[in-house]
């Protein structure tokens, strides 16, 4: 069955999670309602690009550069890190949860980091406008396990998401994916294996056992060791 169009013409699509969480800080609110404006990719939604244009990647960040996608930031831990040891690679990131991008804002703002854009919403409407190829680097941590079988079409890592993620990354890109659920590493190995997309590059237990060395932990990663889970780094190479 089709999903239904919405009335600006974008495909349905469900972002699944909440979208709010707590009340804001006037302080916070006012960054989404300034900050956030400059730092978002225009051109992403379907009512700004309803013939789903690619962005002009120079244009957005005033420069050439590697970009590096990060998908669903969460609190921004990570993606700050990131930005912060690498001040001459572009940064995206991806979060639909208010409350996540209301805490990364003022940060960025604080800071005077001018290499991460953010596109608040699903990466999905992003990997439609990035040029194929454009991605040399990409970040997957501690998504949404949904951890019913039911629900696991719900995850971000299936087939449906995998082929444009892939095309948006160019030969030879490297895929990061950290989570403490064993079934997700499953699925994640499983469905990365398809069509010949993304290559696994482990070649011993300490390959996917211990964090990358420029990795920065994040709230989520630190809740799931005080509970006991242990946390898996995938790193897949796109296939060339």
């Amino acid at each position: 069955m089709t999903a239904p169009d919405r009335s600006d013409g974008a495909p349905w699509r469900n972002f699944y999670g909440r979208r709010h969480g707590k009340a804001l800080r006037p302080g916070q609110q006012v960054h989404l309602d300034t900050t956030l404006e400059a730092l978002r990719p225009k051109g992403v939604t379907w009512a700004e690009n309803p013939e789903r244009k690619p962005l002009d990647l120079t244009t957005l960040f005033d420069r050439e550069g590697d970009l590096w996608l990060e998908i669903g930031f969460g609190s921004g831990e990570h993606l700050l890190h990131q930005a912060r040891t690498y001040p001459n690679v572009n940064f995206i990131g991806c979060e639909p949860f208010i409350n996540g991008i209301a805490a990364l804002v003022p940060r960025i703002a604080e800071e005077g980091l001018e290499n991460i854009r953010v596109h608040p919403g699903d990466a999905r409407d992003l990997l439609d406008v990035l040029t194929p190829g454009s991605v040399a680097r990409a970040f997957l941590l501690y998504p949404d396990p949904w951890p019913k079988a039911r629900h696991h079409r719900r995850r971000f890592v299936n087939p449906e998401m995998m082929e444009p993620l892939a095309r948006a990354m160019a030969k030879g890109a490297l895929l990061r994916v950290a989570t403490d659920i064993e079934d997700y590493v499953r699925q994640t190995l499983e469905v990365t294996g398809q069509g010949g997309l993304f290559d696994w590059l482990a070649e011993t237990p300490a390959d996917w056992r211990e964090p990358w060395p420029d990795w920065h932990r994040t709230r989520y990663e630190a809740k799931a060791v005080r509970e006991g889970r242990t946390p898996h780094y995938l790193t897949f190479q796109r296939a060339t």
